[in-house]
């Protein structure tokens, strides 16, 4: 009995010498989870599944819409004898402008079919070419822009998009949608005034918030914009045309580490499309591996000194407060830490597995 009892005051004392470091070291200044530094914040995770590009469209189109470098087929009837039918093609120019034989120059792009009509037979009347003109004019071949989109989408590749609606919504629902690891941000390269869409008259084109910035390089324009920030700004979709490319960020973030008094501490996976915060990531370690665990340090680079920064938390403040449960970054490195409690589990475990046979219970 006298071994038991000395095997447990050695115990004690071993675990009084570890709660003494414990607190020197805590004496270290860390921030607290409730007033940490919003510069600390870890950023919002949007998941680019659940956005809503409906909010993000471009303005409609119509079919009957004629736009730069459509085929147009103009037919112009004198009488009544099929005889006195003139049936020619026609293309639009990038300027807008049809060239009629014998008419002449007429602006058509951003007319609807109906209203082309009626230009080209009051063009023949004020040329005096025609007494009473039958026009008919017919959609032959819409332009189409060939747009590749790469990166995080679920069948990337080259797609042709009608002149009218080559937009990125449309990009993007043409190559499938985003993929599961598709972040918000994207990258368009494009030609400058390259078969730009032509509104029609007095309809103006939909302004463009910038969410990041662009840059051009001689002919090419290269943009990056934050879908989710766009959609919370009610931007106007962008419009793409022939030539462009499109590339959707593919989201890889750094692991997070999760070490100290967890059931399997090593490294971890975010998510990409969801946010993941402390009590989760303990989940992920397969909980606490001490039930008296309380104290948690997240360990995390200052994203404008690149030092390390310490934020605390409590276990049990987390699960009923969600400021105190912090949501993670990649990169984060997660400690559960050892308290003057754990100890006291550790040392009654240890006597309980080592010398409980030897001492007598009372």
């Amino acid at each position: 009995m006298r071994n038991g009892c000395r095997q447990v005051a050695g115990i004690i004392g071993w675990v009084v010498l570890l709660i003494s470091a414990v607190g020197g070291c805590a004496r270290s200044r860390v921030y607290k989870a409730a007033s940490f530094p919003p510069e600390l914040e870890a950023p919002p995770v949007t998941n680019s599944q659940v956005l809503d590009l409906s909010r993000f469209a471009g303005p409609p189109t119509s079919s009957e819409r004629i736009n730069p470098g459509d085929v147009l087929e103009v037919s112009i009837a004198a009488g009544l004898g099929s005889d006195d039918v003139t049936t020619f093609p026609v293309r639009v120019t990038d300027d807008g402008v049809a060239v009629l034989p014998e008419i002449g120059q007429i602006a058509l792009a951003g007319m609807e079919l109906g209203d082309a009509e009626k230009a080209i037979a009051a063009a023949c009347l004020h040329r005096q070419l025609y007494r009473e003109p039958h026009v008919t004019v017919t959609m032959k071949r819409a332009r189409r822009n060939r747009v590749t989109v790469v990166g995080a989408v679920e069948q990337p590749g080259a797609y042709e998009l009608e002149n009218g609606s080559s937009y990125l919504l449309e990009a993007i629902v043409s190559a499938g949608g985003f993929a599961e690891d598709a972040g918000t941000h994207v990258e368009i390269r494009r030609p400058r005034g390259r078969g730009a869409l032509v509104s029609s008259p007095g309809e103006s084109r939909p302004g463009v918030h910038l969410a990041g910035g662009s840059a051009s390089d001689g002919g090419v324009e290269f943009k990056r914009i934050d879908l989710a920030e766009m959609i919370r700004l009610g931007g106007a979709d962008e419009y793409l045309p022939d030539s462009s490319a499109v590339m959707i960020e593919r989201r890889q973030p750094q692991p997070i580490e999760l070490l100290g008094l967890v059931r399997k501490a090593g490294q971890y996976e975010l998510p990409p499309n969801q946010e993941l915060r402390v009590l989760g990531a303990i989940a992920l370690a397969g909980g606490l591996s001490n039930p008296l665990a309380d104290k948690v340090f997240v360990i995390r680079t200052h994203p404008e000194t690149g030092q390390a920064a310490v934020i605390q938390l409590s276990v049990d403040r987390a699960k009923r407060n969600r400021q105190e449960n912090v949501r993670l970054a990649p990169g984060d490195i997660v400690t559960v830490e050892r308290t003057a409690g754990t100890l006291f589990m550790d040392a009654l475990n240890f006597i309980r597995v080592n010398v409980g046979g030897s001492v007598p219970l009372l």
